[in-house]
């Protein structure tokens, strides 16, 4: 159980800054902007995780983090297909029941998005990906990270909501 202090240790501290840059990632209209604040989430949820001694998800995190800067700098659908694989590469050796099969589709879902879709379509996505870490986070018993992904969820319907009357007022005006 955590006390006050524990709250506001390193690994916590970067925990609550992978929070903030998650929260502003799903509230970016811009697809440029959203891979650039994921990135600084994985970036900070590598180093939180392994300061925490969790090495299994410091990995995933960091595969998420070289996924995120290579959708950046590297748009091109065989660098999707390369994280994919590297993405149920992982999973397959990380495996442990069939609740480890929610991050690692949520994982492919998320890389998936990010290199072959964009705007509404890449979102749409990443809240099928943000449900599946929902679900596990609950199943498991993560608190925080339950907490993490139910407002990502939240913000994500947000940003699609914002993003399709943009679209529609863009439309109006074309016509």
């Amino acid at each position: 159980m955590l006390d006050a202090v524990d709250l506001f240790s390193l690994p916590q501290l970067l925990g609550w800054a992978a929070f903030v840059f998650g929260v502003a990632s799903f509230a970016q209209t811009s697809d440029s902007l959203f891979k650039k604040f994921m990135a600084l989430e994985c970036l900070a949820y590598v180093l939180h995780f392994a300061l925490l001694g969790q090495w299994t998800a410091s990995a995933s995190a960091t595969v998420s983090l070289g996924r995120s800067i290579a959708a950046v700098r590297y748009p091109y659908k065989h660098v999707g297909l390369l994280f994919m694989a590297l993405s149920v590469a992982c999973g397959l050796w990380l495996y442990t029941s069939w609740v480890s099969w929610l991050p690692i589709t949520a994982s492919v879902l998320g890389t998936f998005a990010l290199f072959f879709l964009k705007h509404v379509r890449m979102r749409l996505v990443m809240l099928c990906g943000t449900v599946l870490w929902l679900i596990h986070n609950f199943w498991v018993g993560s608190v925080g990270g339950t907490l993490l992904e139910g407002v990502l969820c939240i913000v994500n319907i947000i940003t699609l909501v914002r993003l399709v009357r943009m679209s529609k007022s863009r439309a109006k005006y074309d016509s």
